[in-house]
């Protein structure tokens, strides 16, 4: 399958990811074609086993590159418009770094997991897929689904509480 083909073929899916993470379908399909250019030169001729797991990686990465940098952009205009006594609607600067910690730590565990687990664990947290979908395209039981999953939240929870 050429990569116009795995475009066609998981386009909505890699959409839906992206978007779920960024927060914004335009933005998700930027996201997208840029991760599949980048796909295109990251391969050069190559083929690749895990085409659309390798292409997902990449998303989440262009993905999360583009919040850090819309949230360093938010700090430079909050920064300019420096309004006093006007209450927002938006965390505190430590709660921003909290949960910046936070995210680091679960893409840090996540990358930790066994590669089923992950791809278990991330149909079913980041796209929504029900554990019998995650089960036929991984060609397991629901049973082993559902285990894959909770170890792999079991894992990010221990990460994030401070345990191996």
């Amino acid at each position: 399958m050429g990569y116009s083909d795995l475009y066609l073929a998981h386009r909505v899916e890699l959409v839906d990811y992206a978007t779920a993470i960024v927060g914004d379908r335009a933005r998700g399909e930027d996201v997208v074609q840029e991760a599949f250019l980048r796909l295109d030169a990251a391969t050069a001729g190559r083929t690749l086993d895990e085409p659309v797991g390798y292409l997902r990686r990449i998303i989440r990465n262009l993905a999360i590159d583009w919040l850090r940098r819309r949230s360093v952009e938010g700090r430079h205009v909050a920064d300019a418009r420096d309004v006093e006594g006007v209450a927002e609607d938006r965390p505190s600067q430590e709660d921003v770094l909290a949960h910046r910690d936070e995210l680091r730590i679960v893409m840090d565990a996540m990358a930790e997991l066994p590669e089923r687990t992950r791809v278990a664990l991330e149909m079913h947290r980041f796209d929504g897929f029900k554990l019998k979908d995650i089960a036929a395209h991984l060609g397991i039981s629901v049973g082993l689904a559902h285990a894959l999953v909770y170890q792999g939240l079991e894992h990010c929870r221990k990460r994030l509480l401070g345990g191996a």
